[in-house]
């Protein structure tokens, strides 16, 4: 009989034990949760903690809280411009209501799903109101702006709200960037020419302008010198003369022997004189005087 009780002991012991851990169940920090009946749902559980619930009648459905991460597979978009664009974007959320959440969606598998309809429509629609360049430059955080609340509005009976919707890269398919890397490089050669061109013409009216000045300059210095040459001169020959005045025969010297330093130096050209000449009377008579007239016969 002792026997007999102390395993009905242990079997009671045993249920007790079973129907307790049954009825409690622990949400973490990263989690919220729904208490479900007969699968309806009795509870909403938000703050981490120990809870109970009924045991082989409720059931326990944990939600993510945290950030989830939705990567967008790369798509095509036409802007307003009629340019095409390879888009690669992805979206960041959270389940806010875990309630409408399971009713409306019961997992982030079908979450994803419908969020990523949603922020294509949303790409789409956004971007084919922009231009190329406002999407790559100008207005992108806009852009990006205007699509999550977009996405939002559709998905505010959902349970999840948007936190961030993000283009990683917009580019050209590569046929267009190609042509368009052309067209660029044909435009950035055109200008250098241009500005060659200038430079060349700007350098062309340098050089005459200083032609001209160099001309000009040459012309006045080249009046200048002869004019003080002139002076010169006049002042020479007046010295000349003022000397010729006070002892001609010393003139008459000093200026046949310049003759001589410059008719008598080598060169081509050849002279004959006769030493009788008067042009060498200074070779005959140191003096340089006539000679004496002969005396007539008595």
């Amino acid at each position: 009989m002792k026997s007999l009780a102390s395993g009905a002991v242990l079997i009671l012991l045993a249920l007790a034990v079973f129907l307790g851990l049954s009825s409690v169940f622990t949400v973490g920090q990263t989690d919220q949760a729904l208490v479900l009946r007969f699968g309806e749902a009795v509870k909403v559980v938000r703050e981490p903690g120990l809870y109970f619930k009924a045991p082989f009648v409720d059931g326990v459905v944990r939600v993510d809280k945290r950030i989830l991460a939705l990567d967008l597979p790369e798509q095509e978009v036409i802007a307003s411009d009629q340019k095409r664009l390879r888009v690669d974007a992805f979206a960041r959320y959270r389940v806010i209501d875990p309630l409408l959440f399971y009713q409306a969606l019961g997992s982030v598998e079908r979450a994803n799903e419908q969020l990523a309809t949603f922020v294509n429509s949303g790409l789409r629609r956004v971007l084919g109101e922009s231009t190329f360049q406002q999407v790559v430059r100008d207005e992108r955080a806009q852009l990006m702006s205007r699509i999550r609340d977009q996405v939002n509005e559709q998905a505010k009976n959902l349970g999840i709200a948007v936190v961030d919707v993000r283009i990683r890269r917009a580019d050209l398919p590569e046929a267009n960037s190609q042509a368009i890397y052309t067209r660029m490089q044909t435009e950035r050669q055109r200008e250098a020419a241009e500005i060659r061109a200038e430079g060349a013409e700007a350098a062309q009216r340098i050089r005459a302008r200083a032609d001209r000045d160099v001309v000009v300059l040459l012309a006045e210095a080249n009046r200048e010198a002869e004019r003080i040459r002139g002076e010169g001169d006049g002042q020479r020959n007046n010295i000349f003369a003022q000397a010729y005045g006070q002892d001609q025969d010393f003139f008459s010297f000093y200026r046949s022997m310049q003759a001589y330093e410059t008719g008598l130096k080598s060169s081509d050209t050849r002279l004959l004189l006769s030493p009788d000449s008067e042009f060498f009377r200074f070779f005959r008579i140191p003096t340089g005087a006539a000679p004496a007239a002969p005396r007539p016969a008595q």
